[in-house]
């Protein structure tokens, strides 16, 4: 009788280590343009390829090219423009702010700037976000003022969330953005409950949930998934496949699955991979799903291949776990970047209305966070009041609750 070998597991390891010459050879992309673009009512199984390639619009030469290329105006470009400049100047002045103690906590953006910025503009008053923590650029792109961004990091008197929240934990109902749950998986089955009971009133607003490629790991991703796929929810699910789960490399989550898109192929989803550092391609791609959606005909899997160029998060050293060169051998380039020249090769921007902007922009972020300091950071100035904490939880506040409220001398 032969011996069985001895069973073992399968631990997937990272190609490259902190030391290593960084290789992104596996990271397959299609040319520019190279991609087709469905009609709006395709049959899922006619779509299994867009799982498996990159949707990209803006070639090496900054030239679009294709057929998801064309939907915007040269305004609506350099609106756009201004949106990732104005993201990228807020995380700067943000993090040097949690540096001087002024918060407890920031997270970057710094690479991912063209997915919320181009996601919102393909969006409509009513239509409800889900977002994790690095999706501010929604707000951004929706015109909601920074200055009350930065009074909820500080937790200042003038903190909508009144304290309630960590800070970069926004929300804004006005604003299509639901608060932010730091259990990131959850906001995906939220997404499409929220996008069924629009449909069960008969309403014409659309959801989108938003996931990491780690958070894919959770049971809350599948089951969104089941419920998206057997009821038809208006809901855009939203992937954003920046390479890093905190310190874990995406591997872990993704399994065997080959792309975090081909998991929605066995819901029956049409699963689409998109340049997420490609910002017209993001738009398009966003427009194309938001349109299915508005005509009852389901929800969209998008996966937006991106890599997070900062650290996790302000608490986080990411020299313990990647090449410090890493972010710069990333093939997909710089969103901010690549746009620029873009409109500089269409005669709609240049290089001297770029530093204006930037001083601009620099400028606005300025004032902003002069106004929102004025009303208190973490250790100064005004703060939320303890009555606080004991409002907004029920419409009548119980006997219990009131007693707390006097014992604390309100």
């Amino acid at each position: 009788m032969t011996k069985e070998a001895p069973l073992s597991l399968n631990v997937p390891e990272p190609a490259v280590r902190p030391g290593d010459k960084p290789d992104f050879s596996t990271v397959r992309i299609a040319p520019a343009g190279s991609v087709r673009r469905p009609e709006i009512d395709a049959n899922p199984e006619d779509m299994r390829d867009f799982a498996y390639s990159i949707i990209r619009v803006l070639n090496r030469d900054g030239t679009a090219v294709g057929p998801w290329a064309g939907l915007l105006s040269e305004e609506e470009l350099r609106e756009g423009l201004r949106h990732m400049m104005t993201l990228r100047a807020f995380d700067a002045r943000m993090l040097t702010a949690q540096r001087q103690g002024k918060t407890s906590f920031y997270m970057q953006h710094m690479g991912e700037e063209a997915i919320s910025t181009a996601f919102r503009k393909a969006l409509k008053p009513g239509d409800m976000n889900f977002p994790t923590y690095r999706q501010a650029g929604l707000l951004i792109a929706g015109g909601y003022p920074i200055a009350e961004m930065m009074n909820q990091i500080f937790s200042n008197e003038r903190d909508p969330l009144k304290g309630r929240q960590l800070p970069i934990m926004y929300s804004s109902k006005e604003h299509g953005f639901f608060s932010i749950s730091g259990n990131l998986g959850t906001q995906f089955v939220q997404a499409v409950g929220w996008a069924m009971a629009s449909a069960i009133r008969n309403d014409t607003k659309i959801a989108a949930g938003w996931i990491g490629d780690g958070s894919t790991a959770e049971s809350d991703f599948h089951a969104a998934l089941v419920f998206a796929s057997t009821y038809h929810a208006p809901v855009i699910l939203n992937i954003v496949n920046n390479q890093w789960a905190i310190s874990t490399f995406q591997g872990i989550a993704r399994g065997g699955s080959g792309t975090f898109a081909a998991r929605g192929l066995g819901f029956g989803l049409p699963s689409l991979r998109v340049d997420g550092n490609d910002y017209l391609a993001v738009h398009a791609v966003a427009s194309w799903a938001a349109e299915r959606a508005r005509r009852n005909l389901g929800a969209t899997l998008i996966e937006y291949v991106t890599y997070r160029v900062g650290a996790h998060s302000t608490s986080d050293d990411p020299s313990a776990y990647r090449a410090r060169e890493e972010s710069s051998a990333w093939p997909l380039g710089d969103p901010v970047i690549r746009l620029k020249n873009h409109l500089i090769s269409i005669g709609a921007w240049s290089e001297e209305r770029h530093r204006q902007a930037e001083a601009e922009i620099l400028d606005t972020v300025i004032s902003a966070q002069k106004e929102a300091e004025s009303h208190g950071t973490l250790h100064s100035g005004g703060k939320p009041s303890v009555r606080d904490m004991f409002e907004g939880v029920y419409a009548e506040m119980p006997p219990h609750l009131r007693r707390q409220r006097q014992q604390a001398g309100y």
